[in-house]
């Protein structure tokens, strides 16, 4: 993790940021009783992401999607989250939700995306990695979205 505090400012910039993905035919590695890849990419002025999509191999509503600001020195800083239902997150209860990093919470000392929504955006990692990549401006990969309860 960073030791860096972010302004919500300079996190949104990073959000809006036009991201490429830099390895797009990155391939599925078993790790854990999950099936997980790493994309890397690169925005404005050679800033570094990394991007992750993990599965759980046994429970289909097991899944959760990130990215990471990769600084300089090496160290992360996660973004944001966007997990499947498996689990209760404070008031949410076995929805699926997104996590964002915010100033707020990285100046009480949290972890950066600590706080969460719950979303009917998606409900399968193929459909958290379309909304990421929607909310993220990130190019060279694709997804397709779920068709979602409304």
């Amino acid at each position: 993790m960073t030791g860096r505090r972010y302004t919500d400012g300079e996190l949104a910039l990073l959000r809006d940021m036009p991201k490429r993905v830099t390895n797009p035919d990155v391939r599925w590695l078993m790790k854990r009783g999950n099936r997980q890849r790493t994309f890397e990419a690169e925005g404005e002025g050679g800033v570094r992401f990394s991007i992750y999509q993990r599965q759980n191999i046994k429970r289909e509503n097991s899944f959760s999607c990130g990215i990471e600001r990769i600084e300089d020195d090496g160290t992360r800083l996660m973004l944001a989250r966007y997990n499947g239902p498996s689990h209760p997150h404070g008031d949410i209860a076995y929805r699926p939700h997104i996590h964002r990093a915010t100033e707020e919470a990285m100046a009480a000392g949290r972890q950066p995306e600590s706080e969460a929504e719950e979303t009917d955006r998606f409900n399968s990692c193929e459909g958290a990695l379309a909304c990421l990549i929607a909310d993220f401006r990130l190019s060279g990969i694709s997804a397709a979205p779920d068709q979602t309860r409304r």
